[in-house]
């Protein structure tokens, strides 16, 4: 079962009022939409926006079933890197907080079977959209030695990157990497005894190379943060999770460098110790909110 990570927490630094308008970027599963929807009752609407067609058209089904959600949800399956054209066809408005959740959902993990989790052999897909013409496989059997080692430093600040990719090279010129198991194999191959042993699994920082690269997680994320300024209202808050550093400090870097918010958590918002025994997906959460200028315009 999917938990909406940081909740509480998300509901009190986004703050939705009475008849609000707020745009879910990452909308999923639709736990933090539903919790915006109660705040903003009886007249708010949110903007659900959601790359996966499969998640979207699971969302509809579960909001369907809320009464109190009836004709007051948008749904999108898009990217929310076009989230000034979206907003501007649906007429979306007037926003006064949006959020993402950079996160990817328990149903990518456990029922997509796209190999977005390497302890079970499934195809090296990663996508979210299923017409990205890229996926992991792709990338994998055909960039070169040079790109893909650039892929698990940069995305994956992984350490052992040059070893594993010696070793993909000298798969792939025998046999095609199609699966996730393939993969651990090569990756526990080219790392020292001692890595594979830490709490850490070895695969996690090339899995995440790959989702990033595959989705273009983190030229997006640059794309999306100066079009929700935009479109906020002053006084609007935009909130974001992130879950590894290279996100949180995208986010830090432009909460702090633009003129026209202002960021309301000096550090970043982690989940209690509550939260990460229930959820162990929250432990590596950073909520960062900031608020549109009142004056901007």
């Amino acid at each position: 079962m999917h938990i909406p990570v940081l909740l509480q927490e998300v509901l009190a630094l986004l703050d939705p009022k009475e008849n609000q308008h707020v745009i879910d970027c990452t909308a999923g599963e639709g736990g933090h939409a539903l919790a915006i929807l109660e705040k903003t009752a009886p007249k708010g609407k949110v903007l659900a926006i959601d790359w996966d067609t499969e998640s979207i058209a699971k969302l509809k089904k579960k909001i369907a079933s809320v009464p109190q959600a009836k004709n007051r949800v948008v749904f999108v399956n898009d990217s929310y890197a076009s989230l000034a054209n979206i907003v501007e066809k649906e007429k979306f408005g007037p926003v006064h907080g949006i959020l993402l959740d950079l996160g990817f959902s328990s149903f990518h993990l456990d029922e997509s079977a796209r190999g977005f989790a390497f302890r079970k052999e499934e195809p090296l897909d990663m996508r979210y959209n299923p017409h990205n013409p890229m996926t992991a496989a792709k990338l994998l059997n055909y960039q070169s030695r040079g790109d893909l080692e650039w892929i698990f430093k940069k995305y994956g600040e992984e350490r052992y990157a040059r070893r594993i990719v010696e070793e993909i090279v000298t798969t792939r010129a025998k046999t095609p990497i199609e699966k996730t198991t393939q993969l651990v194999e090569i990756i526990e191959r080219s790392t020292p005894a001692t890595y594979r042993k830490q709490r850490l699994h070895a695969a996690t920082r090339v899995f995440q190379a790959l989702r990033i690269a595959v989705n273009n997680e983190l030229e997006n994320l640059e794309a999306v943060l100066p079009q929700a300024r935009d479109i906020l209202e002053p006084g609007g808050r935009l909130a974001v999770i992130s879950f590894h550093s290279l996100e949180d400090r995208i986010v830090k870097h432009f909460f702090k460098n633009d003129l026209i918010l202002t960021p309301q958590t000096k550090r970043p918002v982690m989940a209690t110790q509550e939260e990460v025994d229930s959820n162990p997906k929250s432990r590596s959460a950073k909520l960062r909110v900031a608020i549109k200028t009142a004056n901007a315009t």
